[in-house]
Formats: structure tokens, sequence, C-alpha cells
């Protein structure tokens, strides 16, 4: 069965309409529906979303108008304010629901239903919709009701213990990770269920767990563990082949590079070009004079020596800057990559090229900021060019006079009673 809706654009979800209830914990699957092309209207509490309270902000000055982690995640969307947890405030969603295509929201589970906004109250009031909830353990199970953190999530799905030295206590990444993949796996659900509701015509609900979207970060731990009974361990610089910690993480003069220096014994062609290379700077150990490296002798190639191979390397890259050592590695045709900084990516060519920053109008603030560009490059459904994320109810009016058909006499008396 064809969507009614009528295409506006030449966007993937031109025409449809997403009605964001989000915190951070689901804000990544409303910024891919509308980069996607929808219209995503973010209801926030009066007040505003607590999210926005969440740093950094811009100029140093917390302000919910000015948190950078919201306007990260609040792209092209528009906003409105209203309160759930009133009769009237529950009407007007009930309003909005028949001309949405999408719900998407990250409260508790059962606090939807507790309001009477259900999916199944949602389904009676339009067949079509598609409800995805975003929750830290799903809607079912005996954890389904436990409050947590993104950090909490990254711990309890094993994500935290592969992170790290293997001598010290596991370690989280700085930037949160288990919200945005949970979000992320949000929108991919979410236009799972899209595709369906155009096939059939049936709206569905969808029910996302952000531990389970981290548990698929390192999905070959667990046969590995039911196969071996070995547990995968986080191994710092290393990464562990065949049985053997293989370096991945080379510190130079100003940061550091990636690139794998393998067993002598698994490309010995490989390991001449590096001795090759420290024979020219005069950084080589004697034991290394001993082997024909055209023919070498696998027997003789003891872990003594593989250890003062990794050490000599280690000291010939900190005679180097990132660029000299890159410069060497690629003229030997070896394999590496700058370990960045977050200055370096603004900075990087490929990204330049590819037009990658979309510079992102603040009017408010008379400022421009960068953002990163589209997720996805198409020729006949791009991405639509991003605008700020919206200032707290700043769509009011559109939605509720211009839309709806609230007088605006009504709208003020509904601001007064907290009910938007």
């Amino acid at each position: 069965m064809a969507s009614e809706k009528t295409r506006d654009n030449q966007t993937v979800l031109g025409g449809y309409r997403a009605l964001d209830l989000t915190d951070e914990k689901g804000a990544m699957c409303g910024w891919a529906l509308a980069a996607l092309g929808a219209e995503v209207i973010k209801v926030e509490p009066p007040g505003g979303d607590p999210s926005r309270s969440i740093p950094p902000f811009y100029g140093g000055v917390p302000h919910p108008e000015k948190s950078l982690f919201f306007f990260a995640y609040n792209t092209n969307k528009k906003s409105i304010t209203l309160n759930l947890e009133t009769v009237d405030g529950r009407v007007i969603f009930e309003k909005l629901v028949r001309s949405a295509d999408f719900v998407i929201e990250s409260f508790k589970p059962g606090y939807m239903e507790a309001q009477g906004l259900g999916y199944s109250a949602l389904d009676h009031i339009n067949p079509r919709i598609v409800m995805t909830a975003i929750t830290p353990f799903g809607q079912t199970g005996p954890y389904r009701g436990f409050k947590t953190s993104d950090l909490m999530c990254s711990a309890m799905s094993g994500f935290m213990y592969l992170t790290g030295d293997p001598d010290r206590e596991p370690i989280r990444i700085s930037v949160p990770q288990a919200y945005a993949l949970g979000g992320a796996e949000g929108a991919i659900a979410t236009m799972t269920a899209h595709y369906f509701r155009e096939r059939t015509g049936e709206g569905q609900y969808v029910d996302v767990s952000i531990r389970e979207s981290m548990l698929k970060t390192a999905p070959y731990s667990l046969p590995w563990m039911e196969k071996y009974g070995k547990l995968t361990k986080r191994s710092g610089p290393y990464w562990t082949l065949m049985g053997q910690n293989t370096r991945v993480h080379w510190p130079c003069k100003d940061g550091s590079v990636t690139f794998v220096l393998p067993a002598i014994k698994i490309n010995p062609d490989l390991c001449r070009r590096f001795i090759e290379w420290m024979a020219e700077k005069g950084i080589i150990h004697e034991s290394f004079n001993r082997i024909d490296w055209n023919h070498p002798d696998m027997a003789s190639i003891t872990p003594q020596i593989q250890n003062e191979l990794e050490s000599s390397i280690l000291n010939l890259c900190k005679t180097l800057t990132r660029s000299e050592l890159m410069e060497g590695l690629i003229a030997r045709g070896i394999t590496a990559a700058p370990v960045n900084t977050m200055e370096d990516i603004s900075r990087n060519e490929q990204l330049r090229a590819r037009d990658f920053w979309e510079q992102v109008e603040h009017g408010e603030m008379g400022a421009s900021i960068p953002y990163p560009g589209a997720f996805i490059r198409a020729t006949e459904t791009p991405c639509v060019k991003k605008h700020r994320a919206p200032m707290i109810g700043e769509h009011n009016r559109e939605i509720y006079v211009d839309f709806l058909g609230i007088p605006k006499k009504e709208l003020v008396i509904l601001k007064v009673a907290g009910i938007i």
C-alpha cells in the first residue's frame, strides 16, 4: 500500500513528520530523521529539555540556549513546549499525532502508558503511526525500570571491559558512546518500520535497548567465549593476533601514529623495510645484522628478536614528527594513519575536499559554527542542509496557531497555565 503522504522535495523523508519526545538518550534518532528531510518537532517540557544543560556551552557560560551538546544533536529540528502531564497537554499531543508519521521517545518504560499516550492509544488515533521507544534496557525484562547513564550502559555491555590497558582498570571513552549508538540504532529501526508501513499501510511499535545496541560493538567476543572459554581482554597499545601481542600505537615527537607491526614470521618483507629504514638512521640492534632478510631462517627468529625489533622501531618513531613518520611509512608501502586530535580533524584536507563541514548560522549569538556534514551522500535523495538547533518553544506559534488553529489568546492562557 503506497503512502498517502505527498512528497514535497527530493529527500528521503520529505513530507513526513516526527514528534520527538527524547532527551539525550534518543536525540540522535530525531537528528537522523531530520537530516533525511522529515519535519521533526521536538516536544519539550515547559522550560526546555534537560539535555540543554549538558556542557560544554558556547562562550563557556552555562545557558539552556548555548549547550553545544544540544546544538550537535538537534540540528534541523523545530521546538514546541508542551506538558504531557496535564489533560490539555495530552489533548494537544493527540491532535499532533493525527498528522504525524513517527513518535520517538526515551521516557522510562510505562511513562507514556501512564499518560494515556502509549502505543495502543496512539495506534487508535493514527493506525499508520510508527512509535519508537529508546531506553537503557528496553521495555521488558527485570532491568526495564532501572535508571542508568551512558557510562553504565557502556560498562554493562562489556564495551568498557575491552577498553584500556591490560594491567589497569577499564576506562570510558571521553565522548558518550552508548546514547549516540542507541539513537542511531533507533533511527535504523524506525526507518525499517517506515519501509514496512509503506508496503502495508500499518504502523508499529519499535523497542530499542541502548545496552543491547552497545553489545553489538564487539559481537565476536561472545562466540570467542562460547567456543574457547576465553575472555577477550583489553590490550592497550597492542592488538592480540594469533596469541601474540602486536603493537599498533606508536608515539612520536608530536603525537602518535597507528600501524600494525607484524610478527617477523608473518611478514618478513615488511619487517625488512623497517630495518633498512632504521639502518639509514643508525638506529638498529646488532642482532638484526645476523639475519639474511632476503631468505630469513624462521627457526632463528625468537621472541626476543621480535621484541628488539619493536623496541628499535619505537626509538625510531620518537625521533620523528607525525608528518615525518607518516611520510616515511607511506614511502615504504606501510599502511599507517596519524592518531588525529579534533583540531587535526577540523583541518583535514580530505574532509575539506569533500565539503564535509557545514557552517551553520546562529544569528541569535551573532556566530557561525562549523558542524559535521551529511551522514550519507546520495545523488537522488541528499540530506538537507543544516540549520541550527531550535530555541525553547521557538515554533509554538507556527505549530499551535498556524497548524492546529489554536487562537492566539488561548495560547497565552495555555502558557500561563504551564501547559505549553
